[in-house]
């Protein structure tokens, strides 16, 4: 098998990019980087507005549940009927 055709070789042994190939290819991985920074960016303000609903539906329905809590509370007189407690069972024997 001849050694200048086989494509392991050719890989390994692969020409020189020129000039101009590697200032495309930076200029794209700086394109790359430069999107990849603000769709982070604006994931993060997106989960942080999300957060903030979040928090303020909770809040919102806690502060809903106490004053449903204190307005249901009953009050009312009373009067005390005898102040001694008298153990009225049968004795054991």
């Amino acid at each position: 098998m001849n050694q200048q055709h086989d494509p392991r070789i050719r890989i390994l042994n692969r020409p020189q990019a020129s000039l101009l190939e590697r200032i495309v290819f930076f200029v794209l991985g700086l394109v790359v980087l430069v999107a990849a920074f603000f769709f982070i960016g604006i994931a993060l303000v997106a989960g942080a507005i999300l957060a903030g609903v979040i928090l303020l539906r909770f809040w919102w329905l806690k502060r809903k549940l106490e004053r449903e809590q204190r307005d249901s509370f009953v009050e009312g007189e009373y009067k005390v009927v005898e102040t001694v407690i008298t153990d009225e069972r049968t004795p054991r024997e």
